[in-house]
C-alpha cells in the first residue's frame, strides 16, 4: 500500500515565517498560571494601570447617545485630524494639514500601514536596536530585510549617527526607531536627532519612521521630533497615539503624520483592510487632545516614582545590570550574569527566555525575554503597575535569582 503523506500546511509562507508577539505570548502564559490560582504579578505588558480620564469617557458616552455610530472617513474624522494637526503644531512645532494625517486602529496599525506603503521586497530597513517586538516582523511581512543597528549599553542602548551612516547601503529604504524607546526607555536628544537628520540629508532615498507613542512619558525634558528638521521633514513619518499618554489602550486609536502622497498611500491601504477606526473612539480621542495632557502629566509623576522605586531595589540584586530609563515605563536590565547557572531542579539557564520562564514558575513574576527586542542578553519588565505590586515583584525576583 503506498505511503500516505501528511498534507503540507495550508498556511502562507509569510505567516509561517512570522513570530508570535513575545509580549502577548508571555501575558498569555501569565494568565494561564493565574487561572490555576497562582498569585502572578504580570510585568510583561506595556499597559498603563490607570483608568482613561473621565472627561474622555464622557465624550465617548455622549457620542453613543448622539448616535455617532456610523462609518467614518477611512483616514479619520475631519474633526479628529484637525485636532491632531493643532496638537502637532502646538506641542511639536510641526505644520501639517488634515490630508497629512491618517487615523488608525492603534499606533501599531499606523506603523504597519507606513511599512507596507513604503517597503518593496528586498528593501533594507534599518531598525534601531533594542526595538519594539513587532518592528522586525512588520518588515518581514512587507518582504523587506530588517537590519538591526545595535546601540551600546554605554550609550543607553541608543544607536548613533555614525553607526547609521555606516549601515546605509544602496538598498536602504527606511529607518525605524522609538523615542522614548520601548523597551529601553532611552530618549534621543535634539542634538542626537540632529546628527541623524544630517545623515539622512546625505541619503535622499532613505525615509524615517519615528515612533513617538511614549512622547508624554519623558523624565528628562523636552520631547523632540525628527520631523522638526526641515531638511528631512518630507521623509519622516511620525507615528503617535492615545494608548500610553491617555491610558486608552483598549480604545485602539493611533495616527501618523506624513507627506501627502505617503498619507494617501496609507489611506488607500487601510481602506482595503479595516476602513475607518471606531467612531466612538475617535470622538474620545478628539476630546483627549482638546483637553490637553494634564492627566498624562499626573501619570508621568507616578511612572517616575515607580521607576526610582524599582531602581532602588534592583541595585541590591547582584548580577542585574540596570540602566536608568529616561522615559516610557520599562526597565531593561542586562541579565547575562545568570546565564549558565542552574536551578534547584537542575535546569541550566541558557538564555533570557529560560530566565523569564524560571521567574514565572519560581517567583510568579511575568517578564519578557530580551531576545524578542533584539537584545538577547536583557529582559524587559514593565513598571506600569502599582507601587506595592512592583515592590513585591522585585523582592520575589531577588529571592529567585539568589537561588541560581
Amino acid at each position: 500500500m503506498p505511503e500516505v503523506l501528511a498534507p503540507a500546511s495550508p498556511l502562507s509562507n509569510r505567516l509561517l515565517a512570522m513570530t508570535e508577539s513575545a509580549t502577548i505570548a508571555m501575558a498569555k502564559k501569565a494568565r494561564e498560571l493565574a487561572a490555576l490560582g497562582v498569585d502572578v504579578i504580570s510585568l510583561s505588558f506595556g499597559e498603563p494601570d490607570f483608568q482613561t480620564p473621565q472627561y474622555i469617557k464622557d465624550a465617548a458616552k455622549k457620542a453613543v447617545d448622539d448616535g455617532f455610530t456610523f462609518y467614518t472617513p477611512v483616514p479619520g474624522t475631519l474633526e479628529l485630524r484637525q485636532a491632531i494637526c493643532a496638537k502637532l503644531k502646538k506641542e511639536n512645532d510641526l505644520d501639517y494639514l488634515p490630508t497629512n494625517i491618517v487615523v488608525s486602529t492603534g499606533a501599531k496599525q499606523a506603523l504597519a500601514n507606513a511599512i507596507l506603503s513604503l517597503v518593496n521586497p528586498g528593501d533594507e530597513v534599518i531598525v534601531f536596536s533594542p526595538y519594539w517586538v513587532s518592528y522586525e516582523e512588520m518588515v518581514k511581512l512587507a518582504e523587506g530585510v530588517p537590519v538591526p543597528l545595535v546601540g551600546s549599553l554605554e550609550n543607553d542602548y541608543k544607536a548613533t549617527a555614525a553607526q547609521l551612516e555606516a549601515a546605509i547601503t544602496p538598498r536602504t529604504k527606511l529607518i525605524m526607531y522609538s523615542s522614548p524607546c520601548n523597551p529601553t526607555g532611552a530618549v534621543f536628544s535634539k542634538e542626537e536627532l540632529g546628527e541623524i537628520a544630517a545623515v539622512l540629508a546625505r541619503h535622499p532615498q532613505v525615509y524615517a519612521l519615528a515612533d513617538e507613542i511614549y512622547e508624554y512619558i519623558n523624565f528628562v525634558g523636552e520631547h523632540y521630533s525628527l520631523a522638526r528638521f526641515p531638511e528631512v521633514k518630507d521623509r519622516v513619518i511620525t507615528v503617535n497615539g492615545f494608548s500610553k499618554g491617555y491610558a486608552m489602550t483598549g480604545w485602539r486609536l493611533g495616527y501618523l503624520a506624513a507627506r501627502a502622497d505617503i498619507a494617501s498611500a496609507c489611506d488607500k491601504l487601510q481602506g482595503q483592510i479595516t476602513s475607518g477606526t471606531c467612531s466612538i473612539a475617535q470622538k474620545a480621542g478628539t476630546a483627549a487632545l482638546i483637553g490637553g495632557h494634564g492627566s498624562a502629566d499626573e501619570m508621568v509623576t507616578a511612572y517616575h516614582r515607580r521607576r526610582d522605586l524599582v531602581l532602588d531595589i534592583a541595585k541590591d540584586i547582584p548580577g542585574l545590570v540596570m540602566p536608568t530609563p529616561s522615559g516610557a515605563f520599562y526597565v531593561f536590565p542586562d541579565v547575562s550574569a545568570f546565564f549558565g547557572r542552574t536551578t534547584a531542579e537542575g535546569q541550566v539557564i541558557k538564555n533570557s527566555a529560560d530566565l523569564a520562564l524560571y521567574l514565572l514558575s519560581d517567583a510568579h513574576v511575568a517578564a519578557v525575554s530580551g531576545e524578542a527586542f533584539g537584545a538577547p542578553q536583557c529582559m524587559r519588565f514593565s513598571t506600569a503597575a502599582a507601587d506595592d505590586k512592583l515592590v513585591e515583584a522585585f523582592q520575589r525576583i531577588k529571592k529567585s535569582l539568589a537561588k541560581l
